[in-house]
């Protein structure tokens, strides 16, 4: 059996283990098992469970109508099915005991339903208990080639889009919001993408001063920015972009100045991504230049968060920060200014943390027009 990137990850999971004086990680259906397994599956009222114990083999235990799936996906040998006319508690309380984990500290998933914390504690009374991000969090944090691959090119299908868009120009004008986020998703799907990695973004004129504002029934217009925020997901890992545009018309002066800070705010805080530098850094280099040009009011969000199997993941460019950036770390550059009942500009681009600086994985046009 060749060795794949959750396997290595697993194996870096259970060397942490170890130093941690933890005997198992005990993930459900969630980012954090996808990482370690392969399998990816969405939480439901069955019982499926991976124990990866700090040393020997994981065991996987599953509803049997996934038993073809997840051998097919996961690079895991041990898998235990169970049916439904089985009792699933029977079966992680086997598995506990095979696994000699009563007793043991054990870290399950942060997001792991209370009902089968609940089963797992009753199977293992004697147990204490953590959560898995304490040895997951600091593996995820920095991607691995594998990882980098697919956010570059689920970057791409971002960046092909926002040249799509910039063709239509003047055809724009007159549309809903809602019909030109349809026609953001259906091109991400044309280009290649898996979906849309959160909601479309399509914030015209003063709907663009809500930062979450996502799309609705006004039309948009000539000479007004139009707030657009949207992603893919390819192989699993998404893709997250903002360009703020002018289809068609002049902008006004006030509009040209905003959008212009919002630009050298977010080259600034590119800049400042390196080795070392922490994160309340970068969002100070990106804030600095919006307050100096009079907006830093406007400024009413953290500069960044993380991207990586979830849209939003540590780490977070948010003032005050003293987490050093790492190399793999990936993260967004979004800097914005928010003008209540007029306007709003963001520009956002996910980079890389390298050896020596930052690689950036969008390069679209950042101009409005």
């Amino acid at each position: 059996m060749g060795t794949t990137p959750e396997r290595r990850r697993t194996r870096d999971a259970q060397r942490r283990l170890r130093e941690r004086g933890a005997d198992a990680l005990v993930l459900f259906p969630s980012p954090n098992l996808r990482y370690t397994t392969g399998f990816d599956e969405e939480p439901s009222e069955r019982h499926l469970l991976a124990f990866l114990p700090a040393e020997g083999d994981p065991t996987l235990l599953v509803p049997e109508l996934y038993d073809e799936q997840v051998r097919r996906e996961s690079w895991i040998e041990d898998v235990r099915t169970w049916a439904d006319a089985d009792d699933p508690t029977a079966r992680v309380a086997g598995i506990v005991t095979e696994l000699d984990l009563d007793g043991g500290h054990l870290l399950v998933d942060d997001t792991m339903h209370a009902r089968f914390t609940q089963d797992l504690r009753a199977a293992a009374p004697d147990a204490t208990f953590g959560l898995a991000s304490e040895i997951l969090a600091p593996l995820r944090v920095r991607k691995d080639e594998t990882e980098r691959d697919a956010l570059r090119r689920a970057a791409a299908v971002a960046d092909a889009v926002v040249d799509d868009l910039r063709a239509l120009g003047p055809e724009v004008v007159g549309w809903t919001e809602r019909e030109l986020a349809t026609e953001v998703a259906d091109r991400l799907a044309a280009h290649g993408g898996t979906g849309v990695s959160f909601e479309v973004i399509a914030g015209s004129g003063p709907n663009g001063a809500m930062p979450h504002h996502t799309h609705g029934d006004r039309e948009i217009q000539a000479g007004e920015p139009v707030v657009l925020d949207f992603g893919t997901w390819v192989d699993g890992y998404p893709s997250d972009q903002t360009r703020t545009l002018v289809f068609d018309g002049e902008p006004s002066e006030r509009v040209r100045e905003a959008h212009d800070v919002v630009r050298r705010a977010q080259q600034a805080g590119v800049d400042a991504v390196e080795p070392g530098v922490t994160a309340g850094a970068v969002d100070a280099a990106a804030r600095e230049v919006i307050a100096d040009a009079g907006y830093g009011d406007a400024f009413l969000h953290r500069t960044g968060h993380g991207v990586g199997l979830e849209v939003h993941e540590e780490p977070y460019l948010v003032a005050g920060s003293e987490r050093e950036l790492e190399p793999g770390m990936v993260f967004s550059v979004e800097p914005g200014v928010y003008l209540e009942g007029e306007f709003g500009v963001r520009i956002e681009d996910l980079v890389i943390v390298t050896e020596d600086g930052a690689e950036r994985l969008n390069e679209t046009d950042r101009g409005c027009l």
